[in-house]
């Protein structure tokens, strides 16, 4: 069977100089390989996700010379898959509710870290500190039945003790590794968020369910998410989901050695297209034949 590569971008912003160095990895490795190239348009977040940043990026993507096959997916169209994961690892008792809120979170985070350092996820943020684990049955319903806002969260001393030990194959060069079977650590993330009320899956739940029901061979992607893969292998197993390779790769910074990103007003293809730039100007910056 030829490789599956996929490039998955959300469409809420335009796609800068980052975006198009994934996307024509991908795209290379898969005509390198004889492979197959996926889009998959990650639109869950309906607040941010507009149809004008979606055609976009077809736009920009065919401009670099790059075709996909079709259907894409596009998630939005896919909620019943991730219900169905959600519902599944529930009825392991691997899932509770939390009701705290963004502000009551961080003032949990500031009454611990005023008795001692509290732990951080690889990403630098503070791990979940409340006790709704510990709520009972009848009280978690009660708060469920009065309408409360909620996150669905992993209960990930329970879920690494079901999973046991876990690796995954890297052919990239992710932090602390070289290539290679890595050791999973999802541990270091806490109880993770795989949904919320208002919002059928989390990027770590919604791209493990898609990335198996699409057959997904090779997953090649920025090294920022290195250790997210530790999630999505402890989700693979817990689903019982076969696990890709992975290849992280370098990221492509700003002049102040920052990744480029949407929330930081990175210039877009659509503005260095209009500025006169051409696909191949775009492999150039980018540091790609």
């Amino acid at each position: 069977m030829p490789p599956v590569f996929r490039f998955a971008p959300s469409p809420n912003g335009y796609l800068h100089l980052g975006h198009a160095y994934s996307a024509l990895l991908n795209h290379d490795s898969a005509r390198e390989s004889g492979g197959r190239l996926l889009l998959r348009i990650e639109d869950i977040d309906a607040t941010r996700c507009r149809l004008e940043f979606e055609a976009a990026i077809y736009e920009d993507l065919a401009w670099l010379g790059m075709t996909w096959e079709s259907p894409v997916r596009r998630q939005s169209e896919h909620l019943s898959d991730y219900r169905d994961a959600v519902e599944k690892l529930s009825a392991m008792g691997l899932i509770y509710p939390s009701f705290e809120s963004r502000a009551e979170i961080a003032r949990l985070v500031a009454e611990r870290e005023a008795q001692a350092p509290w732990p951080r996820d690889p990403d630098g943020a503070p791990l979940y500190p409340g006790v709704a684990k510990l709520l009972s049955p009848d009280e978690r319903a009660r708060l469920l039945e009065a309408g409360l806002p909620y996150a669905l969260r992993l209960d990930m001393e329970a879920a690494c003790a079901r999973a046991g030990g876990l690796t995954w194959i890297e052919h990239g060069d992710g932090p602390d590794s070289g290539t290679g079977a890595v050791a999973a650590r999802p541990e270091a993330w806490g109880d993770v968020i795989l949904a919320r009320k208002e919002t059928p899956s989390s990027y770590h739940l919604s791209v493990v369910i898609d990335d198996a029901l699409q057959g997904v061979t090779d997953v090649v992607r920025g090294r920022d998410l290195f250790w997210s893969t530790s999630v999505h292998r402890l989700l693979q197993q817990l689903l019982g989901l076969r696990s890709p390779s992975y290849r992280h790769h370098r990221l492509v910074l700003n002049a102040a050695g920052r990744k480029l990103s949407k929330s930081n007003a990175a210039v877009g293809l659509r503005e260095l297209r209009s500025q006169g730039a051409t696909p191949a100007d775009i492999r150039r910056l980018v540091g790609l034949p």
